[in-house]
């Protein structure tokens, strides 16, 4: 198929001076022909069969609409400009199916205006020519906001770039930014509004659960969604999770959609309020325990927890039966109230609650490893856990940062997996826990130097049992 590129400037305007977004001002106007057909379903026909004299160029629409709604038109080749020059221009197949169909053209002013233009495009228009090479068009999604993560350089237009970000993503309805890189204990940061309403209250949709929280107050990463699967998929039903930086839930909730059981902790008290909420929201009450205390007397008084889970509730779970719906038989001698058949009483299954931990999630990348250490001796003075047929011990799933200077040669995978080894084994104080005994998956790339692993590894019975 023959095509033609196309010749018109189809780059916006630029306006370096820009303070306020005016999309006014983003505007292009070229005059070209049109062929006008009163069929509109011959038109695909015509276009397939004469590609090079037909507009094209990336983003152009070259079927447009004319006066009456069943009226269409195909704008020609930029090549032609006036009428008279058709049989100059144009294929002659297309010139003799013009006149054969009897196809009028017409003069027609092509308008291109800021909707045509991507975020990039229209922020290449307006930000400094010294700040094109990393033009930050890219953005988080959490609800309705949009966080950016603004390098220094871009902060003084940081209003401009907000207001472009807003306006080409219609689910948007806020743009954030981070005020700076420091978090605070909860792992939060203060937040700057640059564009839409000042609300950060969002609800997020993951997994088949709803969360809702304030994105001010709470840590969350849409970037972390695919990982929230992974490590869900890992856990079966019916089996224990102790999840010591629990967040709002983006474990624990989901899991508990398909049957685990969780007592899910976070020390942030607004974490811990939306924990709640959202166990509520998804109605999984039933399966998760929440808590709101420290993560290293968490993981240390494990046990105590567990103990707790079961005396309130008796070590059984009520899960109620859900049977697939039948359409009832319906006739004239059933329609009164006095032969309707009683309602079916709900039944329900038993879950027991298994009295040792089957998994540990710590989602604190900055700093779960120092936690590790809160492990020895967590079975201490509970013996009695080797003699239950099922016991197992537990999976421990830490996730961290492993940053390296980019002053040195870039460290391999196994480089980098060694060193995380070795950060675990002397918390662990356990030299046994070989590099083959952890499953290493890297979550993402923060930065050229700081990637994010997930290490999971089975806690050693030395480790577990050991008398401190």
């Amino acid at each position: 198929m023959v095509t033609h590129n196309c010749s018109l400037d189809l780059s916006p305007p630029i306006n370096r001076e820009m303070k306020e977004l005016d999309t006014s001002f983003f505007r292009k106007e070229f005059p070209v022909i049109r062929a006008r057909f009163d069929d509109p379903r011959i038109i695909q026909k015509f276009i397939r069969s004469h590609p090079q004299d037909v507009l094209s160029g990336k983003g152009l629409r070259n079927i447009v609409k004319i006066g009456d709604y069943t009226v269409r038109a195909v704008l020609l080749t930029d090549r032609l400009t006036k009428i008279s020059d058709a049989s100059k221009i144009l294929s002659e197949s297309c010139l003799e199916y013009f006149k054969k169909e009897q196809i009028p053209l017409q003069n027609h002013t092509l308008v291109i205006d800021y909707d045509f233009w991507s975020t990039e495009e229209i922020l290449g228009a307006i930000l400094p020519e010294d700040l094109l090479d990393n033009i930050p068009s890219g953005f988080s999604q959490t609800g309705h906001v949009a966080h950016l993560n603004l390098r220094d350089e871009y902060k003084p237009y940081k209003k401009l770039i907000g207001e472009v970000v807003l306006s080409k993503n219609p689910s948007i309805e806020t743009v954030v930014d981070k005020v700076d890189s420091i978090a605070t204990e909860y792992r939060t940061f203060k937040m700057e509004v640059l564009a839409g309403k000042p609300d950060l209250l969002v609800t997020h949709k993951e997994q088949n659960c709803i969360f809702q929280f304030d994105f001010e107050k709470v840590y969350w990463n849409s970037r972390l969604q695919a990982e929230h699967e992974r490590l869900v998929q890992i856990f079966k039903p019916g089996e224990l999770v102790l999840d010591a930086m629990a967040g709002v839930g983006p474990f624990t909730v989901p899991a508990a959609k398909k049957g685990v059981i969780s007592i899910a902790n976070d020390l942030n008290p607004d974490s811990y309020h939306f924990l709640k909420q959202n166990i509520a929201k998804n109605n999984v009450s039933n399966f998760i325990k929440p808590f709101n205390d420290n993560g290293h007397d968490f993981i240390k008084n494990c046990m105590t927890y567990i103990e707790q889970f079961h005396k309130e509730t008796n070590g059984i779970i009520k899960v109620e039966i859900k049977k697939p719906k039948t359409k009832s038989s319906s006739s004239s001698s059933s329609s009164t109230p006095a032969n309707k058949k009683p309602r079916t009483p709900t039944e329900y299954k038993d879950i027991s609650i298994p009295k040792f931990p089957n998994h540990f999630v710590m989602n604190l990348p900055d700093s779960a490893i120092e936690f590790v250490n809160d492990y020895i001796g967590i079975f201490a003075n509970h013996e009695e856990l080797k003699s239950l047929p099922n016991f197992e011990l537990p999976m421990v799933h830490v996730y961290c940062f492993q940053k390296f200077s980019p002053d040195e040669p870039e460290p391999t995978e196994k480089e980098l997996e060694s060193r995380v080894r070795d950060r675990i084994v002397e918390k662990l104080q356990y030299n046994d826990l070989k590099i083959d005994d952890i499953n290493f998956k890297l979550i993402r790339k923060v930065s050229p130097t700081k990637p994010m692993y997930r290490a999971s590894f089975r806690l050693p019975e030395e480790v577990a049992f050991k008398k401190v």
